[in-house]
């Protein structure tokens, strides 16, 4: 079983949708967190350590994931997805993109 952790800044529309959407299959285990301080679940060195893929939504949240928590990224595999923060919590829209991109990563 394969941990999947989404990322966004502040945990509460993009990283918890996908969060939700991926929730439902029995292959993996998913978790969600934010970069910023102020999330609803700040992106800590445990869940980094717990990954084997990390799925950042901006390459800002790859940047601030590298820098602050470099040393536990030692198995983690970290994709970018290119999703804008312009979607609200299980947007059909966001819905769609994150299965399409995220869909190439997970078989």
């Amino acid at each position: 079983m394969k941990n999947v952790l989404f990322v966004c800044s502040q945990n509460r529309l993009r990283s918890p949708t996908a969060e939700q959407v991926f929730s439902r299959r029995p292959d993996i285990e998913v978790a969600s967190a934010g970069t910023n301080h102020d999330a609803d679940t700040p992106l800590t060195a445990e869940l980094v350590e717990w990954a084997d893929i990390i799925f950042v939504m901006e390459k800002t949240h790859r940047n601030k994931l590298q820098q602050r928590f470099r040393a536990s990224l030692k198995k983690a595999r970290v994709i970018c997805l290119d999703i804008p923060d312009e979607f609200e919590f299980m947007d059909p829209m966001l819905v769609r993109l994150l299965e399409t991109r995220v869909s190439r990563y997970l078989p």
